[in-house]
C-alpha cells in the first residue's frame, strides 16, 4: 500500500565523493517495500524544487528503517544531503514494480549484475534472496576501487561476490558484463538481474537471452509524478510479435523483463 508520510532522518553518511547513505525511519513503508521499488522524496521544505526525487530502496535496516544510497546531482539531492538526524522528510511510497524472485525455494541460483550505482536496488534483492536460501553470484563493477561503495555490505551477506573495475584497481580489469560472461559459460542460473548504465544493461540482456536465462533489469528515467499520470518517464518495449509500445517506468517498472525492452530506442 502506498503511503504519504513524514519520515524521520536517522543518519546521513557520506561514503564517497558526492555519494551518501540516508537512513530514514518509516515503518509503514519499510514493512511493505519490495526489492526494486522506489520512494518519491520531496527534497525541500517548500515547493522549490517543485518535483520530488525518486530514490530506489537500497536496503532495510533495523525495524522500520529504510536505507538509500544516492549521488548528489542537483539542488534537491544537495538539500537531502544536508538533513541531520531528527529532521522530517515528506516521502511517498513504496512505488513501482519490483523484482520477481523464483517461486521455488530449493536449489535456486541467481546472478546479480551491478554497474556503478546500479548496486542500489540489488543489495536489497541480494539480502531477500539469501533469506530464501538462494545461492547468489553478485557481479559488481565500477570505474575504480574507490567507487565500490558497498562491497563490505555485500560480503556480509555470505554471497559469491565478483568484482570488476574499469581501471583494474580492484578485482577483474574490464566491464562487469565481460566478467559475468566468463561465468555464464560454465554457470547454470535460474534467473538473472541487473541495474546500471543502459549500455551495460543492453549487453546484459543480450548475454542472458543467448543463454536462455530469464532476466530482469531496473531502468532509470526522469520522473515527475511517480504515479503514472504525467507520462514523463516512458520507455519503449516490444511485445511478442515485435511491435513497439510504451510503458511508464514509474508504474510499469522500474523493473522490466530484459527481453521486452527495446534497446535500440
Amino acid at each position: 500500500m502506498i503511503q504519504n508520510l513524514e519520515a524521520e532522518v536517522l543518519a546521513t553518511e557520506q561514503v564517497g565523493a558526492g555519494v551518501y547513505l540516508l537512513h530514514l525511519y518509516a515503518p509503514d513503508v519499510a514493512g511493505s517495500a519490495q526489492p526494486g521499488q522506489f520512494v518519491h522524496i520531496r527534497c525541500s521544505e517548500t515547493t522549490d524544487p517543485l518535483l520530488r526525487r525518486p530514490l530506489s530502496i537500497h536496503d532495510l535496516g533495523k525495524e522500520g528503517e529504510l536505507i538509500f544510497l544516492y549521488q548528489v546531482k542537483g539542488r534537491g539531492t544537495a538539500w537531502l544531503a544536508r538533513q541531520e538526524p531528527g529532521s522530517k522528510i515528506d516521502i511517498l511510497g513504496p512505488l513501482g514494480r519490483g523484482f520477481t524472485l523464483p517461486a521455488s525455494k530449493i536449489n535456486i541460483r541467481i546472478a546479480l549484475v551491478a554497474g556503478g550505482l546500479g548496486v542500489v536496488p540489488l543489495l536489497f534483492l541480494a539480502r531477500r534472496a539469501r533469506a530464501r536460501g538462494y545461492e547468489v553470484d553478485f557481479f559488481y563493477g565500477a570505474q575504480n576501487g574507490e567507487r565500490l561503495f558497498q562491497a563490505a555490505a555485500l560480503r556480509a551477506l555470505d554471497i559469491n561476490l565478483h568484482i570488476a573495475t574499469d581501471d583494474g584497481s580492484a578485482g577483474w580489469s574490464g566491464p562487469v558484463t565481460k566478467l559475468w560472461e566468463q561465468y555464464l559459460q560454465a554457470g547454470d542460473y535460474d534467473r538473472a538481474y541487473a541495474c546500471g548504465p543502459r549500455a551495460e544493461l543492453k549487453e546484459f540482456a543480450r548475454l542472458a537471452g543467448e543463454a536462455a536465462i530469464p532476466a530482469e533489469v531496473s531502468l532509470e528515467e526522469r520522473m515527475a509524478c511517480g504515479l503514472g499520470a504525467c507520462r514523463g518517464c516512458v520507455t519503449a518495449l516490444r511485445d511478442t510479435p515485435g511491435n513497439r509500445y510504451y510503458e511508464n517506468v514509474c508504474t510499469g517498472g522500474p523493473v522490466f523483463d530484459a527481453a521486452t525492452v527495446d534497446w535500440e530506442d
